[in-house]
């Protein structure tokens, strides 16, 4: 998205919530950290002269959705999410769904497992309810303090990741179950479509839900909208 405002010479910002050490380079100007919830953004906007806001945030950040949502409707900006559509279950795919991490924790039962945690990780502490299991974790950065698991291995790396990469990850780590939110996109795929060569059960998260708003799923379908707009 922000590659194709830049080659477009649209006047625009890529806002950064923080929370990753090294970002990826972006070919616009950037900003990072939070705005102070809906007034905050609503306030930025307006002093900014912002005229379009697309809210390109992840899935699972429902809260700076809805508050990007409120905010737009505060300061009388029109907004477009630019979300990609979930996975779709296929032949082959041993998924189970559930609402939410809390659910996760509950569908991987009692007996030990050893477990790729595909989250992140801003809510591991959610399965040190379920400390029996080994917990395999990828992470963009080292992590700086304890991990909130009893039992746990990290690995550092950034996506988009490979089937074949994926797989013997899996294999090596002995994985014999997944737990991943329902992000969508190709770029952390991957490790479904390696599940389901080696036959192992996912449990995947529901995305939150998110107020009704204007949805596109393709770069080109937000540069349209900005034209009509």
């Amino acid at each position: 998205m922000a590659r194709a405002l830049a080659e477009a010479g649209i006047d625009a910002v890529f806002s950064y919530a923080g929370r990753t050490e090294t970002p990826a380079t972006q070919p616009l100007p950037v900003r990072s950290g939070g705005f102070g919830g809906v007034a905050g953004l609503a306030a930025y906007l307006t002093a900014e002269r912002i005229t379009h806001l697309v809210d390109a945030t992840h899935p699972f950040a429902a809260q700076i959705s809805r508050n990007a949502l409120a905010a737009a409707a505060d300061a009388g900006v029109p907004l477009i999410a630019l979300e990609r559509a979930p996975w779709a279950e296929g032949q082959g795919d041993r998924w189970t769904r559930v609402p939410d991490l809390e659910a996760a924790v509950i569908a991987l039962g009692q007996v030990r497992r050893r477990v790729f945690l595909a989250i992140g990780r801003q809510n591991l502490a959610t399965f040190a309810k379920a400390p029996q299991h080994h917990y395999l974790l990828r992470l963009v950065d080292p992590p700086t303090e304890a991990l909130p698991l009893p039992d746990a291995d990290a690995i550092i790396a950034r996506g988009p990741f490979t089937v074949d990469g994926d797989r013997n990850l899996l294999r090596d780590h002995r994985i014999d179950a997944i737990v991943a939110k329902n992000a969508g996109g190709a770029g952390a795929e991957a490790k479904l479509t390696a599940a389901r060569a080696l036959n192992l059960p996912v449990v995947l998260v529901d995305r939150p839900s998110i107020p009704d708003r204007p949805v596109a799923r393709t770069v080109p379908e937000v540069m349209a909208w900005l034209n009509r707009t």
